[in-house]
């Protein structure tokens, strides 16, 4: 699903992003130019970052 049409940013760039390592809404804003443009994309996109997020965060106390 695109999240970002201004920019063409899917949510699977963003849970890429995560993936990889970023952190934050800045750190995939400043990656993937995310947000830059109009704005209306930055709610969606943050969803998606904690969603990620929490993902990991469940797998790894799973894991503890």
């Amino acid at each position: 699903m695109y999240v970002c049409l201004c920019r063409g940013i899917t949510d699977q760039d963003i849970k890429n992003a995560v993936a990889e390592g970023s952190e934050s809404f800045r750190e995939i804003r400043d990656s993937l130019d995310l947000g830059t443009c109009c704005g209306r994309c930055v709610p969606e996109a943050r969803a998606v970052i904690n969603s990620e997020l929490a993902a990991i965060a469940a797998k790894i106390s799973i894991a503890a």
